[in-house]
Parts: structure tokens; sequence; C-alpha cells
């Protein structure tokens, strides 16, 4: 009978709640039988239904980010607020995203996946509803504080799931596809709400959102295991301390957790700011700013599918450090083509594409890398990360609105300081890359 090899980790999907090992070996095995082999197959039909159903739910935070952006000047004129009023809703978002994590984390950890995903998807579904009856700009921004600090249980524990199913190579293929997926997203949400806010004013966006929440609930319930395994030492509130002191004092994890997330707040720059500078300064129209806006989302998916195939042939901290170098290098461009007045919207746009587009690699592989040593804590250890991520994200867009002055210069200079930073962390915190493996 004919032999093959397989890798012993590629099978681990198969088994829920198995922990894969990254020094797995190729093992001889025989050529499986036709029945066998259609039952792998539909085990990888369940293994990217698990996909398409995280993917759904973490999208609930950036559909609550994207669909409202074109939305932002029609708020400023509604509740007759000025442009810094409506971009702290954005601000306070990520702070709730932010906040919110730490507790989900060691909850998660501590009495599994499913129950802490429920409770805060269901606050997210009655945020969203009181989103729409908001009266004035500050019970506005109130409400959306407590969407994301319901919406942000979906990024913690569909992270702390796929650490739970993956070893860390294929952790950073399986987030490669998860942000495919999700990617659809800031593809369609800035034209869906456009044309919501076009046709049925803002208020329909928000309604949506409900909606969205949830079909989110129904799917868990219709097509979501548990994955958690009870760890040998459970998680006491006394430790929490303790665990996320040793994550932050963990130079390696804190190195891939700042590159990646101060990488990702030049994208949260560029989604706090892009509305007022393609739409105000460009003069482009709610309708086109959302086309231009699911192009660059366009450009983050290709991306992050160019990984996919680039992990297969290297490891995922090198595809990191060329990512966030070419990062750096797009956003010097945008910001010497700003400060000349060079190209007009194309001179920002081009370069932005590709400073969007390079996140579609730092993403899947910052995270997989700061994750990879703590599958026992891997819901604390995704907290963390999200933490630090939308921290960041909020500091950096009270500085865009801060620095705000009708030009394209500041979200320029601001996302090639975060390229830059980024790759200067990097470097400083986690040393040389480890060495290739064939």
């Amino acid at each position: 009978m004919p032999v093959h090899a397989y890798p012993v980790r590629d099978l681990a999907f198969r088994q829920p709640g198995y922990r894969t090992n990254p020094a797995a070996v190729r093992i001889p095995v025989p050529r499986l039988p036709y029945r066998t082999r259609a039952l792998a197959a539909a085990a990888l039909r369940q293994h990217r239904r698990l996909l398409l159903i995280l993917a759904a739910i973490v999208a609930t935070a950036p559909l609550s980010i994207d669909m409202y952006l074109p939305s932002m000047p029609t708020l400023q004129t509604h509740f007759d607020a000025d442009a810094a009023a409506v971009q702290l809703t954005l601000s306070t978002f990520f702070i709730g995203l932010a906040i919110g994590q730490l507790f989900y984390g060691p909850v998660s950890d501590r009495i599994g996946r499913l129950g802490p995903l429920y409770f805060g998807l269901s606050v997210y579904v009655l945020a969203s509803l009181a989103c729409v009856l908001a009266p004035t700009i500050e019970a506005f921004t109130v409400a959306r504080l407590f969407q994301a600090l319901g919406g942000c249980a979906g990024i913690v524990i569909t992270r702390a799931i796929v650490r739970d199913r993956f070893a860390p190579q294929e952790m950073a293929q399986a987030l490669s596809m998860l942000l495919m997926i999700m990617g659809a997203a800031p593809i369609l949400a800035p034209v869906l709400g456009a044309q919501l806010l076009g046709y049925l004013g803002w208020q329909s966006i928000f309604a949506a959102l409900a909606v969205f929440g949830a079909l989110c609930l129904l799917a868990i319930r219709r097509g979501l295991a548990e994955s958690w395994v009870p760890p040998a030492q459970p998680v006491r509130a006394a430790d929490v301390l303790g665990i996320y002191g040793r994550l932050l004092g963990h130079r390696r994890f804190m190195g891939f957790a700042l590159a990646g997330s101060t990488a990702q707040a030049g994208m949260f720059a560029y989604i706090a700011a892009s509305s007022f500078v393609f739409i105000e300064v460009y003069g482009l129209s709610p309708s086109a700013f959302g086309w231009l806006f699911g192009l660059n989302a366009a450009g983050l998916i290709t991306a992050s599918q160019l990984n996919v195939r680039l992990l297969r042939r290297h490891r995922s901290e090198r595809v990191l450090r060329a990512a966030l170098a070419a990062n750096t290098v797009f956003g010097a461009t945008m910001l010497t083509l700003a400060v000349t007045q060079t190209g007009g919207i194309w001179g920002v746009a081009i370069p932005l594409f590709g400073a969007i587009s390079s996140l579609g690699f730092t993403f899947p592989n910052s995270t997989a890398a700061a994750m990879a040593p703590f599958g026992d804590r891997a819901g604390m250890a995704a907290a963390l990360l999200g933490t630090l991520q939308f921290t960041i994200a909020a500091l950096i867009t009270l500085l865009i609105g801060y620095l705000h002055d009708g030009t394209a210069l500041p979200l320029a200079a601001v996302i090639f300081a975060c390229g830059g930073a980024s790759y200067v962390l990097l470097r400083t915190l986690t040393g040389p890359p480890a060495a290739e493996t064939a």
C-alpha cells in the first residue's frame, strides 16, 4: 500500500479542544481509503464553517466602526456638535474595546468561551438600539461605550478559540483566513452605511448593527462548540493581576504586541480622519468615499491571502519584519507628498493604499507570535493584546482629532510615525529573527 507523509499538526483542527504541538513531527501513514478521505473533507468543511462563524463574530467591531464613518459629518449637524465631539464617539468606542477585553480574558479562561460570548453580544445588541434612540451627542457617546464593552467579547474570545485549536504557525495562517473573511466588513460597511444614511437616515445604521449582533448570537447557538479545556491550575480572581503582570514583563510578548498594536494604530488614525480628509478636504461624496474605503480594505484582504502563501515557506516573524518596513516606507512617501502638496488626492490615496495593505501581513503574524507561548492562558493573552491595541488606537484617534487642521498632513504624519515606531519596537524588544526552517 502506498505511504504518504502527513504532518500531525495539520490534523489537529479535527479534534475539538485538542492542543497542538508546534514541534509536531511528520510520520508516515497509509494512503487513506475513499470513505476516510470523505470524512476528512467533511472535517475541512467544518473547519471553514468555524472560521466563517468566528469572522462574523469578530466583524461586529469593524462594522460598528466602519458603517457609521460616512455619517460622521451628518452626526455633527444632527447633534449640533463640533468635529472633535463626533470623533470622541470613535475614541470612546476604542476605550470601551480596550477596557472590556481585560474582563472577558480571565473570565473565558475560567469558565469557558461561550458563556462570556453570549453575554457580550447581548450587551452589544442592546447598546446598538440605545444609539438609535440617543437624544444628544453625550447620550450617543455613552451608548457607543457600552456597544464597545459588549462587542469586544467577540475580539478576545475568537482569538482565544483560534489559539485553542491551532499550533502557532497554523494559527498565523488561520488568522489570515479569518482576516480574509471578516475583511468583507470594511469593504461593504462604508458602502452599506452610505446607502442606509442616504435612504433611511443615520439611525438605520445602528438598527442594522443590532440585527447583525442578534444573527451572530443565533450562529453561535447553532454552530459553535466549546473549545476551552480546563487547565490544570484554574484561573483564580487573585491570580489575574499577577498573570497580567507576567505577560507585561514577557519581553517577546510585549515586542510583538506593541509592534502589531502600533502598526494597527495607523489604520485607526486613517479610520478616524479619512472621512473628513476625503469628503471635506478633497470633496468626495459619501458614496465615493465608501468605495475608496472599500478599495483599501480589498488591499488588506489580498495581503492577508498572500500572507498565507508566504507562511508556507517563511517564518511568520520574518514576514512581519518585512511588512513593518514596507509600512514605514509607504508612510514616509505619503508624508512627503502631503507636505509638498504633490499629486492632490492621488498623492495621498496611493501610498495610503500601500500602508493599509501592508497591515494584512502585520496583524496575523504579530498576533500569532505574541500568543504562541500561552496556550493555557490564551484568553488573558488575547485580552491583553487587544487592550494594548485599542488603548494605543484610542490615544491615536484623540491625537488625530487634536491635530486636525483641515489638511491631510496630520493623517500622513501619524501613519508614518506609527509605522516607524512599530518597526523600532519589534527590533528592540524581540531581537534578531529566528532562523528559517525548511
